[in-house]
């Protein structure tokens, strides 16, 4: 008895030990994906603070790379990623094929945003998207870096692709969009398995069984062919006379009368 009340609180102190231990991991686990996402926002955050540290740099068309006495708009990118661990080409065409492409409703912080501002054909201007619907870029002698309003403006009007280049993001992207014809697949797959699932996994209440058919009517009896009538033995007819004259038993009953 001493032993048993010995050994519960031991017991106890176990059970505690094992679940604030399963609690602690349940509180510390995190996706690859979601992790993934975080660091891309830190590096977006970044890149973003590190132009901003530049307003109001003048504008020169065809500065030099890593020059941070003034800039055009792609040797400005260049510089800030750059200084960020990315490295990108130095013109705007080239670097309009870094990274994956991505639609303009799907914008994040730190995509490249690309506009033909001469609309001739060809990319010649790119910004950072800096969410809330702002950009981050430099343009025209007199203004230089600076953020602008995006919908509706003319980088807006003349837009042609956006790019994302941040190496997380990338990965967190790949890993939580899928294709169009993905998500109706899944979209089927689930509809079916609805619809294949038995009353029990659906939480339905089962069918009522309708009416059991009909047992098949029994055929009518065929009547029998009526049974052919007996022959009726008759009396064997008399002999008649033959050709010579004879008579019954061939007996010439006449040769008694013949004189």
């Amino acid at each position: 008895m001493n032993n048993k009340r010995t050994q519960l609180p031991a017991l106890l102190l176990g059970v505690a030990l094992t679940l604030s231990t399963g609690a602690a991991g349940l509180l510390t686990f995190v996706p690859a994906a979601h992790a993934s996402a975080a660091t891309a926002s830190v590096t977006a955050d970044n890149i973003i603070a590190t132009g901003k540290q530049f307003l109001g740099t003048p504008y020169k068309f065809g500065a030099e790379s890593m020059s941070t006495s003034s800039f055009d708009c792609s040797s400005f990118i260049q510089y800030v990623f750059m200084q960020n661990g990315i490295d990108l080409p130095r013109s705007s065409r080239e670097q309009s094929k870094a990274g994956v492409h991505v639609s303009k409703n799907a914008l994040q912080p730190g995509d490249l945003v690309f506009s033909d501002t001469d609309q001739d054909g060809e990319l010649n201007h790119v910004s950072i998207y800096i969410g809330n619907d702002q950009l981050l870029h430099t343009y025209r002698v007199g203004i230089g870096v600076t953020v602008s309003q995006f919908s509706g403006s003319t980088w807006d009007n003349t837009y042609v692709t956006a790019r994302r280049v941040l190496p997380e993001q990338q990965v967190s992207e790949r890993q939580t969009s899928k294709p169009a014809e993905a998500v109706q697949s899944s979209g089927q797959g689930e509809d079916s398995s609805a619809q294949n699932a038995s009353p029990v996994e659906s939480g339905s209440a089962p069918a009522t069984p309708g009416p059991a058919a009909p047992a098949p009517a029994k055929p009518e009896p065929v009547a029998p062919a009526p049974a052919k009538p007996e022959p009726v033995e008759t009396a064997p007819a008399a002999p008649a006379d033959d050709a010579n004259g004879a008579g019954l038993n061939g007996f010439p009953w006449y040769n008694l009368f013949s004189s």
